[in-house]
Formats: structure tokens, C-alpha cells, sequence
């Protein structure tokens, strides 16, 4: 069984503002914003929606093929996927453009200001679902808005099951998009924030999305994750970390964790705890792909905070 693991690659500049924002913007003054914010800390990442997902899966020991359009400054990141076992065979190079570059802020309440260069992600749908890989599940993340476009319809087309993870790709939707998008997915997750819009574009409530995928996966950061599937609301408790260090990324290994319990088989709770466990250990560590863990391990801290073995 292989996931393909469709979205973004990009290099993430991500600073840390010793400060609040809120202490420095001034809400009457919001027409007229010009502000500045002094950020000792920075590091250079690499990131993007299908390279997280796909390290992360990796380290569960699941079988991904990450696809993604990147630019003529990739090398540095395909030697760190050839480092880590991470499959290149559906990456795109695009000489004549940079790969995406995310410049993220995050302040003490982790509070985030991101700016981002899509550059290649642009060309998303210039990449085909493959017929010939043995796709056994699929997932949409934040992509070039017609790469996503496409591949809901081919996926679909295909009969092959996917997860819609619009994210940051949100605002390129509008309801029609969006109502398309339930139609031809399997599941949807995303965030309390992202499930507003989704609700406000589509007019569609969280049981009503439920009832045109199988289940709705919504993250609600310290309060753990809700699953809307049918009639059923079920509460999926949140793993205490050992500290919280960045939340840069959580998303994404988050579904990771979801596609791996998927692809095993396990229930939607099951799946959803999975997905917890690796928000979890994810803002632990600093950057998206900077933490590690064996399979051994991670089922350890899984019984340790379930209870029960996965």
C-alpha cells in the first residue's frame, strides 16, 4: 500500500519574535499597519505541506511517494530527501523558478505571520496522478490552486480514496470549489480556524461536510482533535508534550499520523489518536523535520498515552 502525497515543497525561514504582536499593533491603526519586528532567532528549514508529510510518514515507517513541482534551487533539499530515504521519483524540477519559500514569525504566544513565494508550486498541475504506482490512498494538501484542482479529479476519476487538506490553500476556494472538493473527497481535516471558512463558504455545518465524505478530521490545537462522521461527534484527547518548542508543522505531522492509521486499517479513532501523538512529538522540536523516533518508540509513547497499543 503507497500514499501519494500530493502539495508543497519549500524552504521555510522561520524567526521567532521575542515578543507579543499585539503589544505592537494598534488596532485603530490596523488601516494603515507599517510594523517592524526585531527577530534574533532565525533558521532555515526545509519544509512545504508534501515534504513534512512525507518525512514524517516515513518515519511511522509508512510508504509515501511525496509529488511536487520545485525550482532550480532544490539540490540541497533533494540531498536531504536521498538522506532520509524519502522518495524523488514524482518531483518536477522547474529550472526557470525557485522552489516555494515560506518566511514565517511566530511570537511568544505562537501566534504566526507568514509570507510565501509559491514560485514552482505554481506549476502543480503540470504533475499527473500516476495509474501504474499501487496509489492505495491519497491526500491534497496546499498546492498550486489548479495542481489541486486537477488532482481531486484524477484521484476521483481513478477511485482512488483521498484526504482534501486545504490549509493555507483556503482562500484560493471559493464555496462552489470547496462543495466540489466534499464531493469527489474521502475525508477532509483541517483546522477550528479552517473549519469556520470551510462553514462560511460553503454553508455547510461540520455534520453536514460529514455527510459527504466519510469523516471530518478538525484539529483544535491544546484541546486535542473532533472527528464528524454521520451523526457522530467524537473527541480525540490531546497528548501532553514535554514542552512546546514550535508549532511549525504540527499540521502536517498530524496527518501524517492520519494517513498512517488509515492505511493500516485502524478506526477513525484510532487514526486520530495516531495523528495526536505526532502533533505531539512534532512542536517538541524546532523546524518540521527535525525530530526522529523509531516505530518501536513512537508505539511506547502511544501505549503510554492511550493506554492501549495502536
Amino acid at each position: 500500500m503507497t500514499a501519494l502525497i500530493c502539495g508543497s515543497f519549500a524552504y521555510d525561514s522561520i524567526m521567532i519574535f521575542p515578543d507579543r504582536f499585539k503589544r505592537h499593533i494598534l488596532p485603530d491603526k490596523i488601516h494603515m499597519l507599517n510594523v517592524s519586528f526585531m527577530v534574533p532567532q532565525m533558521r532555515r528549514e526545509f519544509g512545504g505541506c508534501a515534504g513534512n508529510i512525507a518525512y514524517n510518514l516515513k518515519l511511522l515507517g509508512g510508504d509515501g511517494l511525496p509529488m511536487g513541482t520545485v525550482g532550480k534551487d532544490f539540490e540541497p533539499y533533494a540531498r536531504w530527501m536521498d538522506r532520509n530515504g524519502i522518495s524523488r521519483q514524482l518531483i518536477r524540477e522547474f529550472h526557470e523558478s525557485f522552489t516555494a519559500q515560506a518566511y514565517i514569525t511566530t511570537d511568544l504566544d505562537d501566534n504566526q505571520i507568514t509570507a510565501f513565494h509559491p514560485g514552482a508550486m505554481e506549476l502543480a498541475h503540470e504533475n499527473r496522478v500516476p495509474l501504474d504506482r499501487g496509489i492505495t490512498l491519497g491526500i491534497i494538501s496546499p498546492d498550486g490552486r489548479d495542481g489541486m484542482l486537477q488532482h481531486a479529479e484524477q484521484f476521483f476519476e481513478a477511485g482512488i480514496p483521498f484526504i482534501f487538506d486545504p490549509g493555507q490553500g483556503l482562500p484560493m476556494f471559493d464555496g462552489d470549489d470547496l462543495r466540489n472538493f466534499l464531493r469527489m473527497a474521502t475525508y477532509l481535516t483541517v483546522n477550528d480556524y479552517e473549519a469556520q471558512l470551510v462553514q462560511e463558504r460553503t454553508g455547510l455545518s461540520p455534520h453536514e461536510m460529514a455527510e459527504h465524505v466519510k469523516a471530518v478530521f478538525v484539529t483544535r490545537g491544546a484541546n486535542g482533535s473532533r472527528i464528524y462522521a454521520g451523526q457522530k461527534e467524537i473527541d480525540i484527547p490531546p497528548v501532553k508534550p514535554a514542552g512546546v518548542v514550535d508549532p511549525t508543522g504540527c499540521g502536517d505531522a498530524y496527518r501524517a499520523g492520519l494517513i498512517h492509521g488509515l492505511m493500516l486499517g485502524r478506526d477513525l479513532s484510532t487514526a486520530a489518536r495516531i495523528a495526536s501523538l505526532m502533533g505531539t512529538i512534532k512542536i517538541e522540536h524546532p523546524g518540521t523535520q527535525n525530530h526522529s523516533f523509531t516505530p518501536e518508540e513512537f508505539a511506547t509513547r502511544y501505549r503510554a498515552a492511550f493506554g492501549t497499543s495502536i
